[in-house]
């Protein structure tokens, strides 16, 4: 998970970036070139996704949101039979949800009505895990009468009248499920693609608007973490392709025009696994070259999407707004043990679509779980958010999910609708990527895109607290025409402002970006 900021440097940056405008004198900025016609590509609408949980409705209809992912740890143990799961150490290992009467599937099921509704797409889990939760009446794993003290109980639920421990004993002793299946009931391809088939037969293959993607477990490499209880040991990288492989096949099976994710493993570690148990590969390399030797032994794709997540790694301002150029950038190096001791800069997005080349051409390129958020509501969280999503149309990544959803007023949901709902009458970020560049990405980001017939848009980002100038070119067409200039910026955290127009002489024109702020232009290129 990203780092927070310290209280005195919030309160300091809010008061600042609120007053930027007015004490800090305008300096030149770099310039900024966007050719029209160059490294032309299609923007999936993808990238724009988001997690489900906590996602208001109003703010899931004004940002349009085209994907929404019921994913995270506590998705791992479910059983769709009796709608309930088994949340591991991140809670106790509390299972079960206490409805006396479940109906299965329901809360998958109410997720997938919601976003049909609103013609978004549904992104659900498929356990892959050898066991999972056996029933809604509340249980737990670890309950303090079986397996003694524990340095943490539930405070709140006491199944039977038991308490439950966090899986560490008093004297730090890491304890053990003895009874596995107290609780838990084994898992099997033929019992997902039963789940599969209910779905299919209430809301429709994929290519009907169904369910359309399927995510195969959710960070599988840390099992032996978070489900301890039942993977003790955790799971090699072999036993999580070929348990992919078969619950992949069961889902295709059921429906072949659904798409499969995955390894949808954590940050860092992950996705490079134990090299020396992976043919000296790292793990994402692994998975994607087993998983095309099992497609041409079978003759069939079920990997879509190769899928990993990715927490940016920030300690301020300065660094969060920074942390960006991991995704791309192959002189910068974000300081992590990954780069220290195997990649070096790491140039994620780049680094993915090499091994996709190498190991399994053909497959797309997700992150169905990402964070940059300081959970603080600062500008520079929008704006940090704002550049990952322009860096993931530019780089043409296929699919991403935001992690924990923010309300409507916070400022990082202004990223979104800044891409997907400027002007609040569902005009947003093109479709269409085209070449924009800057002579300093790392204080100004630019993204430029096509949209529709005729119109261009440009996203600067000023990643500085300083007020800026920066001389802006167009070329083919370079118009002489006024852009539409819209700004979001820390003098105003509750709303996208229509400014005044922005003049364009011959495709030339001076843009003033204010410190912390994200402008978008909508030039009409006829």
């Amino acid at each position: 998970m990203p780092y927070g900021f310290g209280k005195p440097f919030m309160a300091v940056l809010a008061c600042f970036a609120c007053t930027l405008n007015s004490a800090v004198a305008q300096s030149p900025g770099p310039s900024i070139s966007v050719d029209v016609s160059a490294n032309r590509h299609p923007i999936n609408p993808d990238i724009y996704g988001m997690a489900a949980y906590g996602v208001a409705p109003s703010f899931q209809a004004s940002a349009r949101l085209p994907v929404l992912r019921w994913g995270g740890d506590g998705t791992t143990r479910y059983n769709w039979q009796v709608d309930s799961s088994n949340a591991g150490f991140d809670w106790f290992f509390m299972g079960g949800d206490g409805d006396a009467n479940p109906v299965p599937s329901a809360g998958p099921d109410a997720l997938v009505r919601a976003d049909q509704a609103t013609h978004s797409q549904t992104l659900l889990t498929i356990p892959i895990i050898p066991y999972i939760n056996n029933g809604a009446a509340w249980s737990c794993s670890f309950p303090v009468s079986v397996y003694g003290a524990q340095q943490a109980t539930n405070p709140y639920v006491f199944p039977q009248g038991e308490t439950c421990g966090n899986s560490i004993a008093a004297d730090g002793t890491q304890l053990t499920d003895t009874n596995i299946l107290a609780n838990n009931v084994a898992n099997s391809p033929a019992f997902q693609a039963q789940w599969v088939r209910h779905l299919v037969q209430t809301f429709g293959r994929a290519k009907e608007g169904g369910v359309r993607f399927y995510q195969l477990d959710n960070e599988p490499l840390g099992w032996g973490n978070t489900h301890r209880d039942v993977q003790p040991n955790g799971a090699p990288y072999s036993s999580i392709v070929s348990l992919g492989q078969q619950y992949a096949a069961a889902v295709k099976q059921q429906d072949p025009s659904a798409v499969i994710l995955g390894p949808s493993d954590f940050t860092l570690g992950g996705w490079v696994g134990t090299p020396s148990a992976q043919n000296t590969l790292y793990a994402g390399q692994y998975y994607l070259q087993q998983m095309a030797a099992g497609a041409q032994a079978s003759g069939r794709r079920v990997l879509d999407y190769f899928d990993e997540h990715y927490y940016f790694n920030f300690s301020d301002a300065a660094s969060q707004l920074a942390s960006t150029r991991t995704l791309w950038d192959p002189s910068y190096n974000g300081g992590t043990w990954v780069e220290q001791y195997y990649f070096g800069p790491m140039q994620l997005i780049p680094r993915f679509r090499q091994w996709i080349a190498q190991y399994y051409p053909g497959t797309k390129l997700s992150f169905s779980e990402y964070s940059i958020d300081s959970g603080q509501k600062l500008i520079t969280d929008a704006l940090a958010e704002a550049d990952v999503l322009g860096i993931f149309g530019w780089q043409g990544v296929d699919l991403a999910i935001m992690w924990n959803p923010p309300q409507p007023t916070d400022s990082i949901a202004f990223s979104f609708l800044m891409f997907r709902n400027t002007d609040g009458q569902e005009h947003g970020f093109g479709d269409e990527s085209v070449a924009a560049s800057s002579t300093d990405q790392g204080s100004v980001s630019a993204y430029a895109a096509e949209r529709g017939a005729h119109t261009l848009t440009l996203l600067l980002i000023n990643k500085t607290p300083n007020a800026l100038v920066s001389p802006v070119t167009l070329t083919n067409p370079a118009p002489t025409a006024t852009a539409q200039l819209f700004s979001y910026s820390g003098a105003d955290l509750a709303a996208i402002h229509k400014l005044a127009g922005v003049k364009f002489n011959a495709g030339a024109a001076s843009v003033t970006l204010p410190g912390y702020s994200m402008l978008m232009l909508v030039v009409p290129l006829r």
